[in-house]
């Protein structure tokens, strides 16, 4: 039960901490995907990029002027446009959980600020913020950025490529920008507003806080991967032995073959069948 309590965790971990990088399928259709593609990437990819609608949240939590969302949303997207198209276009990398460690930290400071932290606890006015937007905004592009550097690009048409991926991007923000501040105006009417904001943007940091940690695990797991118990192979068995365990056939009395093409001399050598590969080309026995 505790092994299971453990995949389950660590299946958990792996699809929140990497939920918005780009899958195997992600390259795929963008090999033969043209602009469109690009921009429907850079639009999904903002959507489900939980750290930047965090920030984003932060942001607009308490403004209610449209001049002053138009001002600061302008800030954040000169920001993260300026290094998400020239750091792809040079080819500028760094490691994407750093990167997106540090965009936890932007989420973790937008709620300290919106809870006065500055004033409370160190007696200090709070920075700018319409500066501190923008640079943060340099931060999420570089994170974007990384992300985009994934993909294989080739070389033709590469700014094309690349504006059409901020495109997206800037879609897939306003809708998620047109949805949050539905839910603000909606909520700054009710007395529970003013009851529950300040629980609010502490939960706003406490997430920020775990996607940092999260991060700074994952780049763990980059350097020092011979720290962690299970390797590849390990991994993958682990999985196999839980779908195998939670499977409505795992307590039939007898086990189903339906594969009708089985070489005897296998059956015949319980060494060999004991032989097995998980990519294909390795083989080996438990």
């Amino acid at each position: 039960m505790n092994k299971i309590l453990s995949i389950i965790a660590l299946w958990a971990f792996s699809s929140i901490a990497f939920s918005h990088g780009m899958s195997a399928e992600d390259q795929a259709r963008i090999v033969n995907g043209g602009y469109l593609e690009y921009m429907r990437l850079g639009a999904t990819h903002m959507i489900s990029g939980y750290d930047h609608l965090l920030f984003l949240f932060g942001v607009v939590f308490f403004l209610t002027r449209f001049t002053h969302i138009l001002k600061f949303i302008t800030a954040f997207t000169v920001g993260h446009s300026i290094t998400l198209v020239f750091a792809t276009l040079y080819g500028i990398k760094a490691n994407y959980y750093l990167i997106d460690a540090v965009i936890a930290l932007t989420v973790c400071y937008k709620a300290f600020d919106n809870l006065d932290g500055f004033k409370k606890y160190l007696q200090m006015s709070s920075p700018n913020l319409l500066g501190m937007v923008f640079i943060f905004g340099l931060v999420h592009g570089f994170g974007l950025s990384t992300r985009l550097q994934q993909l294989p690009l080739g070389d033709s048409d590469l700014v094309l490529k690349i504006l059409s991926f901020n495109v997206g991007v800037e879609v897939g923000q306003i809708v998620a920008l047109t949805i949050m501040l539905f839910i603000l105006a909606a909520w700054r009417k009710r007395e529970s507003f003013s009851q529950f904001s300040r629980a609010c943007n502490v939960a706003l940091m406490i997430a920020g806080g775990l996607l940092l940690l999260m991060q700074l695990h994952g780049y763990q797991h980059t350097q020092q991967p011979d720290d962690y118990p299970l390797n590849q192979d390990d991994h993958q068995h682990a999985h196999e032995e839980l779908a195998a365990q939670l499977s409505p056939l795992s307590s039939y009395p007898k086990k189903l073959n339906l594969d009708l093409d089985i070489d005897e001399s296998v059956l015949s050598s319980p060494e060999q069948a004991a032989e097995h590969s998980h990519n294909g080309e390795d083989s080996h026995k438990h």
